[in-house]
């Protein structure tokens, strides 16, 4: 009886050891699209093709920071930390910065993001980042979010959804998906764009210099002649590699074409869609190398500003990290306080804390000054 026991045992353990990651929210075959595909297909362009913006959601991934994980037990606190720092993320991410950086670029770009815990057996294996055009999130019950993932030509639902991580960015009332970061900046981007094309177009036509070569009024038998012979001899020198004198015979005028033609002045009208685009995004100028005019205490105000817009990116990625966390503590068998301090956002910020404190401390001994 134990020797069967023993050999069931040994069977589970071997299963166990056997197991591979399943990941819910991967698709094998690719068919069809989500209902925002082509809304997510619209805001992954303008990345593309407008590099400010594209600039501007890396440089707020870079100021969201890093975080550490403080715990009441030491050993709990250095366990968890390592394996933060050394989960897998998709195919060839490594550590929770990662996934969190992406998944916070899913965010900002379309709206949402969906990420996913792979599990192995007992031990969370790797951390998914889900691409949004084969996975869907309906309501099926009331405040009761529901995934589902295209597998071939249907739909199937996922049979673990407290294994998938989602958030939705400024959510309208009522409506599952967030607001991308992007909403608006199709048609700023559209302008944009015909800008930069015509800009291109106009120095194609008048910075590749063409010529006008004509002869004076010749009515002579041998006018045929004369202007091949000119135009051969045009083409020679024009396209010699080396400086050549054009010779010829008669009265002959050369004008460069569109020479009176001034290119139209875009430095105004970029800059206005590019105030646009900063405003949108919520970074300063400075930060993106616009060199526009500002005082000192415009920059110390917009710093402000955006410390308080990466906080709130912070306060939307925290109870993602959480749930991770808790799910990792289970599984190990370890429960215990802990909490979340993520890095000072600029030194800026930490020499203003330093101010404050050396203020409030001096504060503090002039009024036990007074006191005694």
């Amino acid at each position: 009886m134990n020797l069967l026991f023993r050999e069931k045992k040994s069977r589970k353990e071997k299963a166990k050891e056997n197991s591979s990651i399943s990941v819910q929210t991967r698709e094998r075959v690719k068919y069809g699209f989500s209902a925002n595909y082509t809304e997510n297909s619209l805001y992954k362009s303008i990345r593309e093709n407008i590099p400010l913006i594209d600039v501007c959601i890396l440089k707020i991934r870079r100021l969201v920071g890093h975080f550490e994980v403080k715990c009441e037990d030491e050993e709990t606190e250095r366990l968890l930390n390592e394996f933060l720092a050394g989960i897998k993320v998709g195919l060839s991410g490594r550590g929770i910065s990662d996934f969190i950086g992406n998944y916070l670029e899913q965010m900002l770009t379309y709206g949402s993001a969906i990420g996913e815990i792979a599990v192995k057996g007992r031990e969370i294996a790797a951390l998914y980042n889900a691409p949004l055009d084969i996975v869907s999130v309906k309501e099926e019950k009331p405040l009761e979010l529901s995934y589902f993932v295209r597998k071939g030509f249907e739909e199937v639902k996922c049979p673990y959804p407290e294994l998938i991580l989602f958030s939705a960015l400024n959510p309208e009332p009522g409506e599952v998906y967030g607001v991308s970061l992007l909403r608006g900046l199709p048609f700023i981007s559209e302008i944009l764009m015909k800008i930069y094309k015509t800009i291109g177009i106009n120095w194609e036509r008048v910075g590749n210099i063409r010529f006008a070569v004509s002869l004076k009024d010749d009515d002579s038998a041998f006018a045929s002649e004369r202007v091949k012979s000119v135009a051969e001899e045009w083409q020679k020198a024009m396209r010699s590699s080396e400086v050549n004198d054009f010779i010829s015979l008669g009265e002959i005028s050369v004008k460069a074409i569109g020479s009176d033609i001034n290119i139209p002045e875009s430095q105004i009208p970029v800059r206005q869609m590019l105030e646009q685009i900063v405003a949108k995004m919520g970074l300063p100028p400075f930060l993106l190398g616009l060199s526009w005019s500002s005082t000192e205490r415009m920059s110390s105000q917009q710093a402000d500003i955006l410390t308080s817009e990466i906080e709130s990116y912070r306060m939307l990625l925290s109870p993602v990290i959480d749930r991770i966390i808790k799910l990792w503590m289970r599984l190990e068998g370890r429960m215990c306080q802990y909490r979340l301090e993520w890095n000072e956002i600029t030194m800026q910020d930490e020499v203003d804390h330093a101010k404050a404190k050396l203020m409030n401390a001096q504060a503090d001994e002039i009024e036990r000054k007074f006191e005694n």
